[in-house]
């Protein structure tokens, strides 16, 4: 019997479509694969397991869930101890974006099962991270990157036509809009909120704005640290000015949830946050519901270039998984344009693929899509692939410098002279 009829007949049929033609329907038993997803992804274990049962119900090779814990953290340690033990019981690992470095020694080259064409339907920047002294070690499954939330109506009501375009346009919007609705009697409103805390959040809102002003990535690909430049100091001294003025002078506690509580409390002009915050503004009990937009964030001058830090998760197959090919076929199912576009509809999650963000069917449902395309093709990375292992030690180094010029104790030119001499240690 021809392979076609007996699909037909055994219920699958033409349904199976692009996974047919690549020949990777397999016999039911032949092979259980095992996808880790941690547990702080919400709807995302539901949407996983439906998923792979779609898998299942087209190839025949059974899949299931291996759920990681929540916190980031945790879930690198236990997959460094799967990794240690080179345990073949995991076969498709959910990633963060700033492990590939960590997790090149044990993923799979997927360079083997993605051809140069089928990787341009993805974000070039997130497969340049992803990407290890020449090893795909794993392929864009969702994203995330940083936004300016702006008030669209408060804008419009001191005659502001457009989002700032640099900072110090910010600045000098964030100020009169402030002053003017401190006038009227909100004495609790600023300019402009972000993340100022020492975590690894502020390590992305420093690479923002030292690369916003012209001041490079910190470190760079090659491995060079060009942190201890002028403009990154200009970037660092811009933003302290800003704490105690436009900013409040808590701002230096604050993480993603503090910042965004007092946006959506109608109390900030603009906010940088992920676009996680989006959905939550915009709820029924919003205080700004409908009343603001996104876009991407300022830069420091005409001629410098925008920056938003590149976030999100990928998919690596591991390199001890007894099915590598039908664990390559998995990945290639789950980054799909179908599979994108199913999540980007039922969980407003972020596509990897930039034609999703033109599609009819998914600006129907999430409108404010549109506005993000320009914000992924200038996301930047952090210096994550460079460091590998070490890259806790510098990101930690990054935002206890970066901290220190925004509290006021050092100025930003040494902050990055200390920086640099910190990075130099850690890395050499």
């Amino acid at each position: 019997m021809k392979r076609r009829e007996f699909l037909k007949k055994a219920g699958v049929g033409l349904a199976t479509g692009f996974l047919v033609s690549r020949g990777w329907v397999r016999a039911q038993g032949q092979a259980t694969l095992r996808v880790s997803l941690g547990g702080g992804v919400g709807e995302g274990p539901r949407w996983m397991r439906a998923r792979l049962a779609e898998f299942t119900r087209r190839t025949g090779i059974r899949a299931e869930v291996f759920e990681a814990p929540t916190d980031t953290d945790a879930q690198l340690a236990l997959y460094q101890q799967y990794w240690a033990g080179r345990s073949p019981d995991i076969d498709v690992y959910m990633v963060d974006v700033i492990w590939p470095g960590i997790i090149a020694p044990h993923a799979l080259d997927l360079k083997q099962y993605f051809t140069e064409a089928e990787l341009r339907e993805f974000f070039p920047r997130i497969v340049q991270n992803n990407t290890i002294r020449g090893k795909l070690t794993s392929i864009p499954f969702f994203t995330d990157a940083g936004l300016l939330y702006y008030r669209t109506d408060l804008l419009q009501k001191y005659g502001y036509r457009n989002p700032p375009r640099t900072w110090a346009e910010l600045s000098q919007m964030a100020q009169r809009v402030m002053d003017e609705e401190r006038k009227a009697g909100n004495r609790d409103f600023w300019g402009f909120v972000f993340q100022g805390k020492p975590y690894e959040g502020l390590t992305c809102d420093a690479l923002e704005w030292i690369y916003s002003f012209g001041g490079g990535r910190i470190v760079e690909s090659d491995g060079t640290i060009s942190v201890n430049n002028g403009k990154a100091a200009l970037a660092l001294n811009t933003v302290r000015r800003f704490v105690g003025t436009i900013a409040p002078q808590g701002v230096t506690s604050y993480a993603e949830e503090e910042a965004r509580n007092v946006w959506q409390q109608g109390n900030a002009l603009f906010m940088r946050n992920w676009p996680y915050a989006y959905a939550l503004g915009q709820a029924d009990n919003s205080p700004i519901r409908g009343k603001f937009g996104v876009t991407v964030l300022p830069k420091g001058a005409g001629d410098a270039p925008n920056a938003a830090t590149l976030g999100g998760w990928q998919l690596m197959v591991s390199a001890y998984s007894r099915y590598p090919k039908e664990a390559a076929d998995l990945v290639r199912f789950l980054t799909s344009t179908e599979s994108q576009k199913d999540f980007a509809l039922n969980l407003s999650w972020l596509p990897t693929r930039p034609a999703l963000y033109n599609d009819r069917d998914v600006l129907a449902k999430t409108p404010w899509f549109k506005d993000l395309l320009p914000v992924f093709q200038n996301a930047v990375s952090r210096p994550s692939d460079v460091a590998g292992a070490r890259y806790n030690q510098v990101s930690e180094a990054i935002w206890t410098e970066v901290h220190s010029a925004l509290t006021g104790r050092k100025t930003g030119e040494a902050a990055v002279r200390d920086l640099e001499a910190r990075l130099r240690r850690i890395l050499r």
